[in-house]
């Protein structure tokens, strides 16, 4: 037994019994083991893992969503009232000193305030001055008429012989003035004769348009140039005592 103690490498083999005993702790540690997994594997079958599952879960979760309640933050102490001084003793008060009475004066007149005249109103703006345009130039003046000369059966050199008188006209008394409208030709010759203003006796009348026909005249002129052109001829018939 010395020698052992002393030298570990030097140790005798256990006893027969002891090795019996610890293959059977052995067996009893995997008969445990294969145990607990052939339990699990049947309670994740028979769902009692899951169901184990859903009621730890949850709790955990509002154990989660639940805070703590926080600690109550003590408000911080009032502070202390200022200190009060002392009180001063009254001062004695002055005895008043009489006054003189004022004396009333009267008071002075009003002065009559001067009428408010009200400032005169703008004068209205001077009107625009008319724009004075320059009169349009004049017409030109237009140009004179030719002159025209009516023929004449006045011209001595034409020896026109007055009407006969009708003798019923005479025996009658009839006279009076007849004006014969008479067309005169380039050649002074009349070509027609009409009454234009009647002596109210038709026998005048036509003694009057006959003799128009029958004479010479002037024929008329325009600008200096003869020209064909009415006239009227006034043929008188009187009786003479």
């Amino acid at each position: 037994m010395t020698l052992a103690r002393a030298n570990p490498a030097l140790t005798f083999p256990a006893p027969m019994d002891a090795i019996p005993r610890r293959l059977n702790r052995r067996v009893v540690v995997v008969l445990s083991v294969l145990g607990l997994h052939v339990l699990a594997v049947w309670a994740l079958q028979s769902g009692l893992l899951r169901r184990a599952m859903e009621i730890v879960i949850p709790v955990q979760v509002m154990a989660e969503l639940i805070e703590p309640p926080q600690p109550l933050v003590e408000p911080p102490p009032p502070a202390p009232p200022p200190p009060v001084a002392a009180p001063t003793p009254p001062k004695p008060k002055p005895r008043p000193i009489p006054q003189p009475q004022p004396q009333p004066v009267a008071a002075p007149e009003p002065m009559p305030l001067a009428p408010v005249v009200p400032p005169a109103p703008p004068a209205p703006p001077a009107p625009p001055e008319p724009i004075v345009s320059a009169p349009p130039p004049a017409p030109p003046a237009p140009p004179a008429p030719p002159r025209i000369e009516l023929p004449s059966s006045n011209a001595d050199y034409l020896r026109n012989p007055p009407p006969p008188y009708p003798p019923l006209s005479r025996r009658l008394g009839e006279q009076g003035r007849v004006v014969v409208r008479v067309f005169i030709q380039l050649d002074g010759t009349a070509s027609r004769a009409e009454v234009q203003r009647s002596s109210g006796f038709e026998r005048l009348d036509q003694t009057a348009v006959q003799a128009a026909l029958r004479w010479r005249y002037v024929p008329g002129k325009r600008a200096g140039v003869p020209e064909p052109m009415w006239v009227n001829v006034p043929i008188d018939f009187t009786l003479k005592n």
